[in-house]
């Protein structure tokens, strides 16, 4: 015979008062929580904005910059701005979904903008676009040693914020970003289960190495712009054309 169940009321006192408590509290936290969307969401519109031109004017100087450098026939100039706008590219994509993943009102668009962010985060071919081609392009133009350390610090730094999204979040993007899981309860389950706020701290890690890049950049060419730069890089160029 099933044993009958006891209603809340039948309780004792204090776990009624215990529950209570719990139901009241879990309340306050989503009223708080919305209320907190509602009043940081124009303040963080307004903040970015001035991020956005920021980002908006150095992409298209980096990209007017590496055409033309490389147009001019300086590789490993143009192989460090092209890294560059490499960099800010995701960085603007993430930008543009950042605010929506912290404070939109619908919680399907927070969990989407989310996914966004992520799939920028994993599928970035750092190796690609940071690996032979960079290192050539800093033996071409004579880059001192400490210098190079700077590049490989900042490099660092944007694996590891890539390496954090990919292993904490795999499972999301096999279910729910760049496949869709056939099975569509647990696609479902992993959807409304994203912590935004994870992702916006992993997203942060990953301004914060894609920042140290770009401070590099001017140092870089710098040296690139040199003499003994400019004629490494020359010099670098015939030797490949002559091997052809």
């Amino acid at each position: 015979m099933r044993p009958t169940r006891r209603k809340l009321l039948d309780q004792s006192p204090d776990l009624v008062r215990r529950y209570v408590r719990m139901v009241v509290h879990r309340k306050q936290s989503k009223i708080s929580r919305a209320l907190a969307r509602r009043i940081i969401r124009p303040k963080l519109q307004w903040v970015e904005r001035k991020r956005k031109k920021v980002l908006d004017s150095t992409l298209r100087t980096v990209y007017a910059e590496a055409v033309r450098v490389r147009r001019l026939g300086f590789d490993a100039s143009a192989c460090v701005l092209n890294l560059g706008l490499y960099f800010l590219t995701a960085e603007r994509d993430i930008h543009a979904a950042k605010i929506d993943a912290l404070t939109h009102p619908d919680p399907w668009k927070r969990k989407l903008a989310a996914r966004v962010i992520l799939l920028t985060l994993h599928e970035l071919e750092v190796d690609k676009a940071a690996g032979h081609s960079l290192r050539q392009a800093l033996s071409d133009g004579k880059i001192s040693g400490p210098l190079r350390d700077s590049v490989t610090d900042a490099l660092r730094a944007i694996r590891k914020a890539q390496s954090q999204a990919q292993h904490q979040f795999a499972y999301l993007r096999h279910s729910t970003i760049a496949h869709r899981d056939p099975d569509a309860i647990q696609q479902y389950r992993d959807i409304i289960e994203i912590d935004e706020f994870e992702v916006a701290r992993i997203a942060v890690e990953f301004y914060a190495g894609a920042q140290k890049f770009m401070d590099v950049i001017p140092r870089l060419l710098n040296q690139l712009s040199t003499l003994e730069g400019l004629l490494g890089q020359m010099d670098a160029r015939r030797a490949r054309h002559a091997r052809q």
